[in-house]
């Protein structure tokens, strides 16, 4: 019985690698035939998520990491400069700066809140880490990625010319993995759960209590509190101008003239376990295909903007007066981007980031 079970088991993991040597030529073949496309694009288009195909390069030019995340980020600051990017399938969040001021013992949630690298992480969909050689030995890149459970990128960060190369090869070292095997398990990410019907909600009391918010943190919470999908909630605002649609040109109008009259704001992109945020002005707004790109020294945006499939001006109370945001929603109706005037708490809200907004409102408008 022993035997049987050796063979099925060496019969398996031989299959395994079978297959996983031929994701590896046809990858490599897909990078002969278009040395310019990218691993997110190649996985796409060879119906595997990202992770497993970096994992083909295991002992090569990728090397995986114990899965102990908030060490490895505690350690981050240590590489000095560097960009942090995080992305949804629609817009990409590019920001450098260094790994300040973290809160990471929560198993749940962490932070850092630094001037340049602001960030949410939800740990719950980390599931693998990998550090990363790309290019050639001449110009190489080095990275550190976090994937989620169903292979996709949750987080990269990647070294400047400023970065701290030895930090980075202690780093690797410290937390590499003894498991260098050249593939890796993905699970599907699970189907979202069902809309509750309009009818099944208490739409009077939402919309109380959405009136009487205090801190704009509190609408998650009040959206879970009510079973309300995101835009589901914005369908069902108060009245009052809580809760507006508008053209899905808006963000571009918006950068245009946030960039022209140099209104700082703050840009928060995210997926399932991770929010970025960018604080600061923004200067160059430049097309390049279907993308709009903002493209700043140390803050890049790129917004597939044929992707943006609702867009909504939101208004929410607050002890510090009233909060304005635009949140743009894919074809899913996933947010994928929220744009606010700088703020902190406890300071109202920028008088000219208002002024843009009812700009904003009465000239786009559905």
């Amino acid at each position: 019985m022993l035997q049987v079970q050796q063979n099925f088991l060496l019969k398996t993991y031989s299959l395994i690698i079978m297959e996983t040597n031929i994701l590896t030529s046809r990858w490599a073949a897909l990078k002969a035939e278009n040395p310019q496309i990218r691993i997110r694009n190649a996985a796409q288009e060879l119906g595997v998520s990202e992770v497993e195909l970096l994992a083909g390069e295991c002992g090569n030019t990728v090397w995986r990491l114990r899965p102990e995340f908030q060490a490895i980020l505690g350690e981050v600051e240590t590489l000095g400069k560097v960009m942090a990017l995080t992305r949804n399938e629609e817009i990409v969040h590019e920001r450098k700066g260094t790994y300040l001021n973290p809160s990471l013992n929560n198993n749940h949630v962490g932070l850092f809140v630094g001037e340049d690298i602001d960030l949410r992480i939800f740990f719950s969909s980390w599931a693998s880490a990998f550090a990363v050689k790309e290019g050639s030995d001449e110009k190489p890149r080095y990275s550190i990625q976090f994937f989620a459970e169903d292979g996709e990128a949750i987080h990269k960060i990647y070294l400047t010319p400023q970065s701290d190369f030895d930090a980075f090869e202690t780093l690797v070292e410290k937390y590499k993995s003894d498991d260098q095997t050249p593939e890796q398990a993905v699970t599907p990410r699970p189907a979202p759960e069902a809309e509750t019907p309009d009818s099944d909600i208490d739409v009077e009391k939402f919309q109380e209590a959405w009136r009487n918010l205090k801190d704009t943190h509190d609408f998650f919470g009040l959206l879970r509190k009510h079973k309300l999908a995101r835009v589901q909630a914005l369908r069902l605002a108060p009245e009052g101008g809580f809760a507006v649609r508008l053209k899905n040109d808006t963000l571009r109008a918006t950068l245009n003239a946030a960039a022209e009259r140099q209104i700082p704001i703050m840009a928060f992109v995210g997926n399932r376990g991770m929010i970025q945020i960018h604080t600061g002005e923004v200067e160059h707004i430049v097309d390049y295909n279907e993308w709009l790109n903002v493209l700043d020294p140390d803050f890049n945006l790129h917004v597939k903007e044929p992707a943006i499939a609702q867009t909504w001006l939101v208004r929410k109370p607050t002890e510090d007066g009233m909060v304005t945001a635009l949140e743009f929603f894919n074809e899913k109706e996933e947010q994928i981007l929220q744009l606010f005037g700088k703020r902190k708490p406890g300071i109202p809200e920028l008088e000219s980031w208002r002024e843009l907004i009812a700009e904003i409102e009465a000239q786009h408008q559905l």
